[in-house]
């Protein structure tokens, strides 16, 4: 799988904007793009075999960090690694508690994971509940030789004791506050990105 190299410059991290109606911005699409070129280098530092990577994207937010970080893998050492996505949603503890039917979302796992270190990429890291079904749902295509977890954001408020290998930022957060990566000025998950702060709504996974 081929993947073009991208440039992320070293920049500051974003300053969070005024809040509005919508929110505030906390990460702009710059220091996202910089918290994901760290987050590879820290990658390739921990694990000696990078060959054996399979990045492990949970939609919808994980797809568009998964291959980003892939690009920065191919930058920083000249590596392809695979990117599937998995649905997580019918290996929820607490779908039937909810009483709500959610929507499912696709699952494209391009090969198994068996013999491969996975790299589980979120975008929004809370309770840990989205992550543990994605734990068990991978079990689905094979075992790994490890699990490891990246979430660009880590808004706290955590139930299981899962921990993260790679946090993009740490963002203290009110429980009833809804922290999302969404399309930059309006627009879809394939353009420039940000991650906004909604003080009202659910919490993330």
């Amino acid at each position: 799988m081929a993947h073009d190299p991208s440039s992320s410059p070293s920049l500051p991290d974003a300053l969070p904007t005024p809040p509005t109606a919508a929110g505030h911005t906390v990460l702009d699409d710059r220091a996202i793009r910089r918290a994901l070129m760290r987050i590879a280098h820290e990658i390739v530092e921990r694990n000696e075999d990078i060959s054996r990577l399979y990045l492990v994207a949970i939609p919808n937010g994980g797809v568009p960090l998964a291959r980003q970080v892939a690009r920065n893998l191919r930058e920083v050492a000249d590596v392809d690694v695979v990117i599937g996505i998995l649905d997580t949603t019918l290996y929820r503890d607490d779908l039937i508690s909810n009483g709500e039917r959610p929507p499912l979302r696709r699952t494209e796992m391009p090969s198994a994971v068996d013999d491969h270190v996975v790299v589980l990429v979120d975008d929004v890291a809370s309770t840990r509940r989205t992550i543990r079904a994605a734990m068990d749902a991978l079990m689905d295509f094979g075992r790994p030789q490890g699990v490891q977890v990246m979430a660009l954001v880590d808004r706290g408020h955590r139930e299981l004791p899962i921990s993260l290998d790679y946090v993009g930022k740490n963002i203290p957060t009110r429980i009833e506050d809804h922290v999302r990566l969404q399309g930059a000025s309006g627009g879809n998950l394939d353009g420039p990105l940000e991650v906004v702060v909604v003080g009202s709504g659910e919490g993330d996974s």
